[in-house]
Order: C-alpha cells, then structure tokens, then sequence
C-alpha cells in the first residue's frame, strides 16, 4: 500500500520492526525477496510500492546491511518458532480431521486431493 502524504520516504522504527513510512510493509518482508535476488521492479510492484519508497528501502538495507540483516535473522528464527509452536499446538487437532471421511457425495474429489498430497510430499521428500 503506498503512502498517501506528501512527506518523502523513509525507513522507521515501529512496533514491528524497521518499516517502511506510509506502510505497513517492514524491511525484513523486502530482505525476503533481495535475499532471493528479485529484481526491485518486481519486489515494488508485489508490495505495490512507489518508486521513491523500494529506493529508500533497499538503500537503507545497503547502507546498513549489518543492523539489518541480525535484526531480519531474529525475525525469521522467531517466525520459526511461532511455526513449530502451532504446528505442535494443532498436530491432534490435524490428525483428528485427516481422519475424517469425505462428506457424501465428495468422494471423488477427495481422492483428487489425496493424490496431489501425495505427490506434493514425494517432491518435498526428493529435494530433501
């Protein structure tokens, strides 16, 4: 979302992290895409940023590349956790509904979906 003031772009610190002004968009959801090696055309576009604010954004990472990349390695082991905690927290309740039979008259679909599961999991188990 760009920013609809006529004040110029920059990079604040807010509850979530280092953020892009006018937005809601931190650094770390950028860092993702540069660490990928996305073209800035396409990381502005995806967050549909103006062309002032991708520039301020990756100048910021550039010039402080250290501050930010041990802040974004925090954010990401903190999202690791939060992703094994609820994991853990709904593995029972994902069981109990795997378990469940397809509802009449789904059958068919049911099957479709099973299939790519298990396809989806042998490519997973592939590339590890």
């Amino acid at each position: 979302m760009t920013s609809s003031s006529n004040e110029k772009p920059s990079i604040i610190r807010t509850e979530r992290g280092l953020t892009i002004s006018g937005t809601r968009i931190t650094l770390y959801d950028v860092m993702d895409y540069v660490k990928a090696q996305y073209p800035s055309k396409f990381i502005r576009s995806l967050f549909n940023l103006s062309h002032e604010q991708i520039n301020v954004a990756l100048a910021y990472i550039e010039l402080n590349r250290d501050e930010v990349e041990v802040e974004y390695q925090i954010v990401l082991q903190e999202a690791e956790e939060l992703r094994q905690y609820y994991e853990e927290e709904n593995r029972q309740l994902i069981a109990r509904l795997a378990a469940k039979a397809p509802l009449p008259g789904m059958e068919t679909a049911w099957k479709k979906l099973q299939a790519q599961k298990a396809k989806h999991r042998a490519q997973l188990e592939s590339q590890a």
